[in-house]
């Protein structure tokens, strides 16, 4: 069972989904799925490449944007605002349980001008604690 939690109307995040979900995405209006999740990082898990075969046999789009224990780049972040500024639909995010994909794209909100406090009661409505990660936001948006 998926737990879908939408962050707003662009972007949405999830736990480690598996291939066989992704037709359901599909149905659900989704038009892309970023996997924020290092292949191996769990035994059991669905590697990358069979959630983009999914994904791209139902027509969506799938980018790897993998984050590891080493934190977040700014490379990370231009890639996510990039997948976000290209998408035409909604967008899933998947980790291990969310809070990444949550924090990458509060991270690349703020870095493409969006309001600090916005952005954490966005990431609060999903069920993410963004104050960790706050005075990043605050510094990526020009307001630190």
């Amino acid at each position: 069972m998926m737990n879908i939690r939408p962050v707003d109307d662009r972007i949405s995040v999830a736990p480690q989904i598996r291939p066989e979900d992704v037709p359901a995405l599909a149905a659900a209006g989704f038009v892309g799925i970023v996997n924020n999740r290092p292949d191996d990082e769990e035994p059991g898990q669905p590697f990358g490449a069979e959630i983009r075969a999914a994904a791209e046999a139902a027509g969506l789009s799938y980018r790897a944007i993998p984050v590891t224990h080493a934190g977040f780049s700014h490379p990370q972040v231009d890639a996510m605002a990039q997948v976000l500024a290209d998408a035409n639909g909604p967008v899933l995010a998947y980790c291990r349980s969310g809070t990444r994909s949550c924090n990458l794209w509060a991270l690349a909100a703020a870095k493409q001008g969006g309001e600090p406090s916005a952005i954490t009661a966005k990431g609060a409505g999903a069920g993410y604690d963004l104050s960790g990660i706050r005075p990043l936001l605050d510094q990526l948006s020009g307001g630190a």
